[in-house]
């Protein structure tokens, strides 16, 4: 069993330098990618401080389907292109959005976030596997800094996982 080790009172880099090594002893030794997702999700969700909202949609050959989350319930399916999930996934680019409202093509699933950090989650090959995908109810939460930080736990999450 693992407890989340507090993050609070730590920079943003020793926070994300802390999850990092919580995320990797979390996943070390399991390969399910549903499970570690479920995993990360719930670690990211309960030590970040300011989300609402934190979870991997898989991209199925067609479109982008919820996976594990934690948060409140969400849109089951985006369409690659639309929002900033499928903006993400379509242009294999992390969004990181300070205003959620002035996102061309938002799509609002929890009505209140106000700003989204969405990395895409593509394989050694390029291949397109899904997004990881934090909201928050405050605008401008996450930075340069956030993005690199939940990059970097992406990462972590593909190495673990067999996809």
């Amino acid at each position: 069993m693992h407890e989340v080790i507090s993050i609070e009172g730590l920079t943003k880099a020793e926070q994300y330098d802390s999850l990092g090594a919580q995320a990797k002893s979390l996943l070390s030794g399991e390969q399910d990618p549903i499970a570690n997702a479920a995993n990360l999700s719930a670690l990211i969700f309960h030590a970040l401080p300011a989300v609402n909202w934190v979870g991997f949609y898989f991209f199925d050959g067609r479109e982008l389907v919820v996976g594990p989350f934690q948060g409140q319930p969400a849109c089951v399916r985006i369409a690659l292109g639309k929002g900033v999930c499928g903006t993400a996934a379509a242009s294999g680019v992390s969004q990181l959005v300070e205003d959620v409202e002035a996102f061309p093509g938002h799509i609002a699933c929890d009505a209140a976030s106000r700003s989204e950090l969405v990395v895409p989650l593509l394989a050694a090959d390029g291949r397109l596997i899904g997004v990881l995908d934090l909201d928050s109810p405050q605008r401008a939460r996450f930075d340069a800094e956030d993005q690199r930080g939940v990059e970097r736990l992406a990462r972590i999450y593909l190495e673990a996982s067999r996809l």
